[in-house]
């Protein structure tokens, strides 16, 4: 039996975010199973999208054929209760939420309320709610969605050869992640200035394109000393310079404040690197104990006590990694992840 989907998305699905890439190998997941998959992308700038992007997504969300299963990413669906509510019995509403708006890092408290407020407003409207981690639930939970509504449907990741390091004397880190605040760049930098007489180069590769303030003001330090001989900005990379900046790397590094799975961990585990980050969202689960190490989000000081100790201690660098090489094949796959989302979307079909 062919099935049908309407995807929604904000913006543009080929964006270099974990939360785009898990939409896209979705979305191409569920083509390779037969359904036909709408992509619908909404313009304007979420999750404040303004009266000319709600407009247009009142108009988006009006062109979909009524009973249609529609997957509408979290990103645009929590910005969007209203039009949730006009379109809960006309349509078969499925959110996927990544990690909830409000709880990104660095909002003021009025905002992070207000985000907070929209979204549980717009989750009373679905049928169903998908998150990527176990972690995910109670935060949906706990904007009033029952736990029989919420399925988990975790990142796959793809198979990739043993990273062969820098095979210099000066170790490698690599941290990949779009340069927002959420992401802990300050706080890397803040821990390597603490390094400075140990041997390390850092490669950031991430996206600039979410925080420009913040990615101006990361590049414009990486470039003075005494950082400015240490650190690469590469900006976004994919395809070859992505698999050969991985390829390179010696230690993978994350010190991420909130996340909803935590995807690159897992590509670096695939990759048998030893990991460096903390335990928010999957990641927990995806180190163990020993594939890396694991500090509290926005400690610069356990931070660098950790690259210290790895960065001196190659016995200590050589187990983590040997602990890594063994989590590679227990990694979930995006057929696993596909599957999982075909029968929820399914289910909701049939309503």
């Amino acid at each position: 039996m062919a099935h049908a989907l309407s995807f929604v998305v904000p913006g543009d699905i080929n964006t270099r975010t974990g939360g785009y890439g898990y939409d896209r190998r979705i979305v191409a997941g569920l083509r390779q199973r037969g359904w036909t998959v709408d992509l619908v992308s909404l313009p304007g700038t979420f999750p404040t999208p303004g009266d000319d992007g709600l407009a247009a997504a009142r108009h988006a969300f009006d062109a979909i054929r009524p009973r249609t299963v529609v997957l509408v990413d979290g990103l645009a669906l929590g910005a969007l209760p209203a039009i949730a509510a006009r379109q809960r019995d006309r349509l078969r509403l499925i959110g996927l939420v990544h990690h909830p708006l409000g709880l990104e890092t660095g909002l003021d408290a009025a905002t992070s309320a207000r985000l907070l407020a929209s979204e549980r407003e717009a989750l009373r409207h679905v049928r169903h709610v998908v998150v990527t981690s176990t972690r995910t639930v109670d935060a949906v939970a706990d904007l009033g969605v029952p736990a029989h509504h919420i399925t988990v449907v975790v990142p796959g990741t793809d198979p990739a050869p043993a990273a062969h390091g820098s095979r210099t004397e000066v170790p490698h880190l690599l941290c990949v992640a779009s340069l927002t605040p959420r992401k802990g760049h300050t706080v890397l930098f803040d821990a390597l200035e603490k390094l400075l007489h140990l041997p390390w180069h850092l490669t950031c590769v991430g996206s600039a394109h979410g925080d420009g303030d913040y990615a101006d003001a990361l590049r414009t330090r990486a470039a003075t000393e005494p950082l400015a001989s240490r650190i690469t900005m590469a900006g976004e990379l994919a395809g070859d310079p992505l698999d050969r900046a991985y390829d390179n790397a010696d230690l993978f590094v994350l010190p991420t404040y909130y996340e909803g799975y935590g995807m690159v961990i897992g590509e670096a585990i695939a990759r048998a690197l030893p990991v460096v980050s903390t335990p928010t969202g999957a990641i927990a689960d995806l180190v163990g104990d020993d594939a890396g190490v694991l500090v509290q989000a926005g400690d610069a000081a356990a931070l660098a006590g950790a690259l210290e100790r790895l960065l001196t201690d190659a016995a200590e660098l050589a187990r983590l990694r040997a602990g890594a090489a063994r989590r590679r094949p227990t990694l979930p796959t995006w057929d696993d992840a596909c599957r999982q989302m075909e029968a929820v979307l399914v289910q909701a079909a049939g309503r």
